[in-house]
């Protein structure tokens, strides 16, 4: 049964499928897209899936939220190019855990010309895991990432090529320490063995390189083929934290992680994860130590220019929501 869009605030059917269509592009773990929407007189809920969460790789959910804090960030901001306010309220009742967030558009406004650049890089955006060209990002194009952390309340600090290193040190760690987990192996091989119908995980096409031709770094989503090899190429990585750990600190970076990606994307970069520092708790907390203890690390990214690759799967926007009854079941 395919469920209707109505029209909420002042957006219309058409125009609330839009935006719902730019919340679905957003990334997710092992490209799991744990999310669900419902429309409803008093707004767009987006609703967590709980069943698409991944126990082995994020115990907690930390990145199942973190993802749905992307899709909520691609959905303010297409809301924000139509020329309405998205209203958002966070966590709005303690009586729905799965319920993440509210938004209402209203307030006719111009469309900020940023939030359109931002808007028009959605479906642009996508994860790159091949190797990246052996090039210098410009220190403006890395302030206006760094800049896009602050706004949405999370940050991106300066790491020295001491940290670097031992970074580099911590993702060898936890990838050894999660390939030798088999819960861990069944849960990736479960996604990441996709083949070309499915609209979610990781399909072959769309694998990276093998860690010995990133530059060390290695990306867990890797291909068992050779991806092409860019010679002492050495990507810019970042680390986005946040200075709690809570849910709503995690959706919050989860929509800082959505805008800085997209800042990339309009800068032409490409980006890829490199998960394993953040996924593995006692790794995680080494990675919060090196940065100083005062933030917690939610996302290590990797970021450059690389080879054009295929875009993954999404599902459609009416495999993604919700009715009205089950929220009550």
């Amino acid at each position: 049964m395919t469920l209707p869009i109505t029209s909420i605030g002042l957006l219309d059917s058409d125009q609330v499928k839009s935006v719902l269509g730019a919340a679905v592009l957003a990334p997710s773990t092992h490209n799991t897209q744990p999310w669900r929407f419902r429309c409803t007189p008093a707004g767009l809920e987006l609703h967590a899936d709980p069943e698409r969460a991944l126990p082995a790789a994020d115990a907690d959910q930390r990145e199942l939220l973190l993802s749905c804090g992307a899709a909520l960030f691609n959905l303010r901001t297409a809301i924000h190019a139509l020329g309405a306010h998205p209203a958002t309220t966070l966590l709005p009742r303690r009586d729905d855990p799965t319920l993440l967030a509210v938004v209402r558009p209203f307030a006719a406004r111009k469309p900020d010309r940023r939030f359109v650049e931002l808007a028009d890089a959605i479906p642009r955006r996508h994860t790159n895991r091949t190797p990246f060209e052996a090039v210098t990002i410009p220190a403006t194009a890395v302030a206006g990432l760094r800049h896009a952390a602050e706004v949405e309340q999370a940050w991106l600090p300066r790491l020295n090529p001491h940290q670097l290193d031992q970074l580099r040190e911590l993702v060898h760690k936890g990838h050894h320490v999660q390939v030798a987990d088999p819960a861990f192996l069944a849960e990736w091989r479960y996604w990441t063995a996709r083949d070309r119908d499915s609209r979610d995980g990781v399909p072959e096409y769309a694998a990276g390189a093998m860690p010995s031709e990133n530059g060390g770094w290695v990306l867990r989503d890797f291909g068992s083929r050779p991806r092409g090899r860019a010679d002492d190429s050495e990507p810019l990585v970042v680390v986005i934290g946040s200075f709690d750990d809570t849910r709503m600190d995690r959706i919050r970076a989860g929509q800082a992680m959505q805008r800085v990606l997209l800042t990339a994307t309009v800068a032409g970069l490409d980006a890829s994860f490199i998960s394993q520092p953040v996924e593995v708790p006692a790794i995680r907390t080494e990675l919060r130590s090196l940065l100083g203890g005062g933030l917690w690390p939610q996302i290590v990214l990797r970021l450059g220019r690389g080879a054009p690759v295929p875009w993954t799967p999404r599902r459609s926007v009416a495999d993604v929501l919700l009715e009205p009854d089950r929220l009550k079941a």
